[in-house]
């Protein structure tokens, strides 16, 4: 046994302690972890590299190894191979040479996480122009890419990301001479709710790609709503006027830890004297930490998992006053289930589109994500933010009593196009 495996093995033993897995060196030799417990997962290192490379940076070099092939799963998928990892992940503390590893991210973190225009633009189009045709194989068809809200257990992915839209809109306190901003509007289809359920005089969206804002033209187009659905390809720094309601859906993300209180500043100073913003981002619950390095290298660059000391730091320094958290646990595990398995079912077109590399990639993206969700801290977090104390009501009820109206408007409409 090499030094190497015998290290490895020496790492993972007090990291899991129940299910079964079993690590097959490139010997051939096995490794055992756990107690046996449930359905074994078997997954195999190709060559020795491979074992130095886990060992050192795991949470680096796991995306990277499977991804090139070099960590194969013979039994098990790669998310059961992480599920059982982060399941038993809270239970010991990470080795020496890994919060080493952790520190130097820390330290570095606002010098990678700078998003300038120019630099957030390339971020943007590295994830979001890939090919409309790629997200059409497990979106649903209103193209949301963002956490669903689930109402109820089993309720369908298309269902639970209409939802979704109903409360932000229910949370924004809308007004049908209201004029709303979109700050990363996606393919349109919260912009185009909120003129065409929610009957705002006008939503602006604004996102940096190219491929989203075609779409979001063409469908604003098609409803008969380009009239009061506009969207730019701009930077949310580059836009002017002021706006009855801001809304931001799984866009801060992308912002970088640098710039927060210029994201906040710049919302503020877009926001009319009564506005009300709806902010909604995954987060981490926990201490500020540094953010996933596969996630930032390969999928998301320049991004940043906030913890909520984070945002709020920067929140109290823009002039914005926070009325409402609202913390969504499991949402995003349930919504990337359903991504992932539609993927899945798919994924040959995928390859057919790439290659098996990239589909091996995004796997493990869509896999790493979900467990990240459902076992790690991570979370979304909905913040009402608002101008001043009086523009947002002194309870909650009102939520409920407007996603009522807007459910009702939604079946209008849907009888109506019958």
């Amino acid at each position: 046994m090499s030094f190497a495996v015998w290290a490895l093995g020496k790492a993972l033993t007090p990291l899991v302690r129940r299910g079964a897995l079993t690590l097959i060196t490139p010997s051939g030799e096995p490794l055992a972890f756990g107690d046996g417990a449930g359905e074994p997962i078997v997954a195999r290192l190709t060559d020795n590299a491979a074992v130095w490379a886990l060992l050192l940076d795991p949470d680096l070099k796991t995306g990277e190894l499977f991804t090139d092939g070099r960590l194969a799963m013979e039994r098990g998928t790669i998310y059961e191979f992480l599920s059982l990892i982060l399941d038993n992940d809270g239970e010991a503390n990470p080795s020496p040479i890994v919060q080493a590893f952790d520190r130097c991210r820390t330290a570095t973190q606002l010098w990678r996480q700078r998003n300038d225009p120019g630099r957030s633009r390339r971020n943007v189009a590295h994830h979001y122009d890939l090919g409309d045709a790629l997200y059409a194989l497990f979106l649903d068809p209103d193209w949301q890419y963002s956490c669903a809200y689930f109402e109820h257990p089993g309720q369908g992915l298309a269902d639970a990301q209409r939802a979704k839209k109903r409360h932000i809109a229910a949370k924004l306190l809308l007004e049908p001479h209201h004029r709303v901003l979109d700050i990363g509007c996606g393919w349109g289809g919260l912009a185009l709710y909120l003129a065409g359920v929610a009957g705002v005089a006008e939503v602006l969206g604004v996102t940096l790609s190219e491929e989203q804002i075609a779409r979001a033209r063409s469908r604003a187009q098609a409803a008969g709503l380009a009239a009061r659905t506009r969207f730019a390809l701009t930077d949310y720094r580059a836009v002017e006027g002021l706006f009855d309601r801001i809304v931001s859906v799984g866009m801060f993300e992308h912002v970088g830890l640098g710039a927060y209180e210029t994201f906040f500043k710049t919302c503020r100073e877009r926001l009319t004297d009564d506005g009300v913003m709806l902010l909604h981002t995954i987060g981490c619950s926990d201490a500020p930490s540094v953010t996933n390095p596969w996630i930032t290298r390969y999928i998301f660059p320049g991004g940043h998992l906030p913890s909520l000391s984070d945002i709020l730091k920067a929140v109290e320094r823009s002039g914005l006053v926070v009325s409402d958290i609202e913390v969504l646990r499991l949402h995003y595990a349930e919504t990337l289930r359903a991504w992932r398995t539609a993927f899945m079912a798919r994924r040959a077109e995928a390859v057919a589109m790439f290659d098996e590399r990239f589909c091996r990639m995004w796997e493990y993206y869509l896999a790493m994500s979900e467990t990240a969700f459902r076992y790690e801290q991570v979370v979304v977090f909905q913040l009402q933010l608002v101008s001043r104390q009086g523009s947002a009501p002194l309870t909650r009820d009102y939520v409920a009593a407007a996603e009522a109206d807007l459910r009702a408007r939604e079946n209008a409409i849907s009888i109506g196009d019958r």
